[in-house]
């Protein structure tokens, strides 16, 4: 199997990379919705390939695209949204994308930062939404933003996603996270762009996070490398109870067809903060590879959280006790 973990503050550092590599980490995702390449590219050159040649990993390293993903912009600072008021998304407010505020219409919901704040849209105004906090909650920069039931208008990369990709070969990427695959049209414009930069090689992972991919999954297998099951805007697309049958339902597909799948979000949540995790996550992990995933991947746990190397370690250990139990049947 393959364990990725995502490269953030809480573990750039050499020796924590190392020691990554020594849990079983195999590889690493670069969120470039957060920072871009070239801003990263001294510190892949400098620690992240020195530390897995140091440990004896081939690694891979994993770009996820901004694409079509909507985000908040950049803040001053955080903005406290306390239950009940008013807040503004777009000119004279918080900066959104121009593709959220034409999308959305008076009644919508505004999912933020994975769901931890909902907002519901009272007012469509010309370059803003004015919408009331239902769910509140302190918002960062550059959280997610998702419009329930609605999907905007935008294209499948960016211009700097474009720019990004400049700079993949130089850095060493081997797989590229298309985030929010609406269909094989999307995959066609990202291997494009690829081959224009003759990175061809490169592997083209898919992520379904919404009702279009799950609707449109087997021509995005046909046209994929991989699938990736992103639970986090997956699970702002449907009811929470409904997202469990949804995994299985994407892992039976993938298997059917013989196609690669992982699993992402939340494995391990709780270990951003604590150095155990749960029961029930530990459940997840094992029941997710029982399921044929050929991957998993840690997000917060090993970019923020305060155990990366922890959490590195029990996602290895319980995916390989799963393998065991899996193997002897």
């Amino acid at each position: 199997m393959e364990f990725y973990g995502t490269l953030g503050d809480a573990c750039w550092e050499r020796e924590t990379l190392e020691e990554l590599f020594w849990a079983g980490m195999t590889g690493a995702r670069l969120n470039l919705s957060h920072t871009t390449l070239e801003a990263c590219a001294p510190l892949l050159e400098e620690r992240f390939w020195p530390a897995a040649r140091q440990a004896g990993v081939e690694a891979r390293l994993i770009v996820d695209l901004q694409g079509p993903e909507l985000r908040v912009g950049t803040l001053k600072e955080p903005v406290t949204m306390d239950e009940g008021t008013e807040v503004l998304l777009g000119a004279g407010g918080i900066p959104v994308p121009a593709a959220a505020v034409a999308a959305a219409r008076a009644g919508d919901e505004i999912s933020l930062d994975d769901s931890a704040l909902l907002l519901t849209v009272v007012e469509r105004r010309t370059d803003a939404l004015l919408c009331r906090v239902e769910r509140g909650g302190l918002l960062k920069s550059r959280k997610s933003l998702a419009i329930l039931g609605v999907q905007p208008d935008t294209p499948a990369l960016t211009e700097e996603d474009r720019r990004n990709l400049d700079w993949a070969a130089r850095c060493g990427v081997t797989d590229v996270l298309q985030p929010f695959v609406r269909g094989a049209e999307d995959l066609a414009v990202l291997r494009g762009a690829l081959a224009e930069r003759g990175l061809e090689q490169v592997r083209v992972m898919a992520k379904i996070e919404n009702r279009q991919g799950m609707e449109k999954l087997d021509e995005i297998m046909d046209a994929s490398d991989v699938i990736c099951i992103a639970r986090g805007d997956l699970g702002n697309s449907m009811p929470l109870w409904e997202l469990p049958a949804a995994q299985k339902h994407i892992a039976d597909r993938c298997r059917a067809a013989g196609r690669s799948f992982f699993v992402v979000t939340q494995l391990l949540w709780s270990m951003e903060r604590r150095a155990v995790p749960t029961r029930a996550e530990v459940c997840d992990i094992y029941n997710a590879v029982l399921d044929g995933s050929d991957a998993l991947m840690l997000t917060g746990e090993t970019a923020v959280g305060c155990y990366p190397v922890q959490a590195m370690e029990y996602l290895v250990k319980t995916a390989g006790s799963a393998l065991r139990a899996g193997s002897a049947v």
